[in-house]
C-alpha cells in the first residue's frame, strides 16, 4: 500500500496526528508518524521518535530541551527532519508527506518537504496558508491548505479539515502515473522563462521547439519562477535552458517585489547545462499596486501594468549594472552558452515609441554586457526587437546549436 509519512510536532498537535493517522488507515493507506517536538513526550509513540530526528539534525534532544529555545531548536529538528525524510523518500519508503501546524510548524515542515524532488505529494495544512506562503513553498510544489481554524484539538470545523486533508493526500499517492504522457516522457525537457512583455516571442519559440520534439517548460519570471527553474536545472532534468526573460536581476537589483535572488542565472553555468540567454524585460523593474511604489522612486518613469503591477524603468546606470551582472554570472561557468542581443527593444513597452524607450539605457546595458563578456560566451546582436518572431526563430536555432554542441562534447567523453 502506499506509504504517506506524517511530520509534525506531537508534544503540542499529538491528537490531531492521531487523527490524520486513522483517517489514513480508513483510506487504506500506511503511514509513517515523525515526531520533531521538543516541548514535551508525546501522547503515544511516533514510528521515529525525536531523538532520532535531533540527532539527525546534528543536536541531542536532551540538551535542546534544556536550552529553551525556541528558534534553535526548530532549527536542529527541521534539518534532521529534512535527513530522514529524504532518506526514507530514497528508500522508497515515502509516497506522499503531510504535515500541520502553525508559523513554527509549518517553518519546519515545509522545509523537509522542500528537500524533496518535484511530484512528490506535499500537503501543509497550516494556519498561515491564506497568506504570503512564499517562504514556505519556496520554489517546488507544496500544497497549502488552510486550517480556517487553529490546529488545537478536534472539532466540528477541524475535523472536517483534517479529514480532507487526509482525502486529499490519499488521493495523490494512490494516482496512477503509468499512462501518464507516454510519448512525453522521452521528449528532452528545455526550460524557458517568459514575462508578459515577453509572451510573443516565447510563445513562437515555444512552438517551434516543440515541432522539432522537444518538451518546453515555460516558467514565469515572477521570482518563483525563475527560483523554480533554477532548481530543476540543479536537479539535472533540463537538456538545455532558453532565459528569455532575466528580468527578475532587476528586481534583486533595485528592490522590486519579483526578485529571485542572487542564484538566478548561476544553476546551468554550473552544471554545464547548455543556454541560450537574453535580455528580456531588464527595463523594468515590478513592484505591486501604484500606492506600493516606494516614495524614493515616485519620480521616476512608472507605468500601470494592471491594477496590482507597476513598472517602473530601469535608469542606463541600473542597466550597466545589470550587463555586469549577467555577463559575471554568464562567464562563471561551463557549457555552451550564446546570447542573443535584441538592439531594437527587450519588452513589448521598450521599442520606438512606447513607454519604456530608452536608447541610453539600453546602450549601457548592452555595453557592460560585452565589456564583462567571456571569451567562451558568443554573443549576436539582431537588429530587431526581442518580440519580432525572426528573433524567436534566432533562438530556436542557437539552442539547437548549443545542444548540438553539448551532445557532441558527451560522445567524445564517452570515447
Amino acid at each position: 500500500m502506499p506509504n504517506v509519512v506524517l511530520l509534525g510536532t506531537l508534544d503540542t498537535k499529538g491528537v490531531e496526528y492521531d487523527f490524520l493517522r486513522r483517517a489514513l488507515s480508513r483510506r487504506g493507506i500506511d503511514t509513517t508518524l515523525i515526531d520533531a517536538g521538543v516541548l514535551g513526550r508525546p501522547p503515544f509513540d511516533p514510528d521515529v521518535e525525536r531523538g532520532a530526528v535531533a540527532k539527525a539534525g546534528g543536536g541531542d534532544v536532551a540538551a535542546l530541551i534544556a536550552g529553551n529555545d525556541r528558534g534553535a531548536a526548530v532549527e536542529i529538528m527541521s534539518k534532521g527532519a529534512t535527513e530522514i525524510i529524504r532518506g526514507l523518500h530514497e528508500a522508497g519508503k515515502l509516497d506522499g508527506i503531510l504535515g500541520l501546524g502553525g508559523t513554527g510548524g509549518t517553518t519546519l515542515i515545509t522545509a523537509a518537504m522542500r528537500g524533496l524532488p518535484v511530484g512528490v505529494p506535499k500537503l501543509m495544512v497550516s494556519t498561515v496558508a491564506s497568506g504570503d506562503t512564499r517562504d514556505y513553498v519556496g520554489a517546488t510544489d507544496i500544497t497549502m491548505m488552510y486550517s480556517v481554524v487553529d490546529i488545537a484539538g478536534i472539532n466540528k470545523i477541524s475535523r472536517r479539515i483534517l479529514d480532507n486533508a487526509a482525502g486529499a493526500i490519499a488521493g495523490m499517492v494512490a494516482q496512477d502515473h503509468e499512462g501518464e504522457q507516454e510519448d512525453g516522457e522521452q521528449k528532452s525537457l528545455i526550460g524557458a522563462t517568459m514575462f508578459g512583455v515577453t509572451t510573443p516571442c516565447v510563445q513562437r519559440a515555444r512552438e517551434r521547439l516543440e515541432e522539432k520534439g522537444y518538451e518546453v517548460l515555460v516558467f514565469h519570471a515572477t521570482g518563483t519562477g525563475g527560483q523554480s527553474m533554477e532548481a530543476l536545472v540543479a536537479a539535472d532534468l533540463l537538456t538545455a535552458v532558453l532565459d528569455v526573460t532575466t528580468t527578475e536581476l532587476a528586481d534583486e537589483l533595485v528592490g522590486g517585489v519579483f526578485s529571485a535572488g542572487p542564484d538566478r542565472l548561476t544553476a546551468a553555468a554550473k552544471a554545464g547545462v547548455p543556454q541560450v540567454v537574453s535580455l528580456g524585460a531588464l527595463d523594468m523593474v515590478n513592484f505591486g499596486g501604484w500606492d506600493t511604489v516606494p516614495n524614493k522612486f515616485r519620480d521616476r518613469n512608472l507605468y500601470k501594468h494592471n491594477a496590482s503591477i507597476t513598472l517602473m524603468r530601469t535608469t542606463p546606470q541600473e542597466c550597466a549594472e545589470l550587463g555586469k551582472r549577467l555577463a559575471q554570472r554568464l562567464s562563471d561557468g561551463s557549457g555552451p552558452r550564446i546570447v542573443l542581443v535584441p538592439l531594437k527593444g527587450i519588452s513589448l513597452i521598450a521599442t520606438e515609441g512606447q513607454p519604456f524607450h530608452d536608447p541610453a539605457a539600453d546602450a549601457a546595458l548592452i555595453g557592460a554586457l560585452k565589456d564583462n563578456l567571456a571569451p567562451e560566451v558568443t554573443l549576436r546582436e539582431y537588429d530587431m526587437d526581442i518580440n519580432d518572431p525572426a528573433f524567436a526563430d534566432a533562438l530556436v536555432d542557437a539552442l539547437e546549436e548549443v545542444v548540438a554542441i553539448k551532445t557532441l562534447e558527451g560522445s567524445k567523453n564517452g570515447r
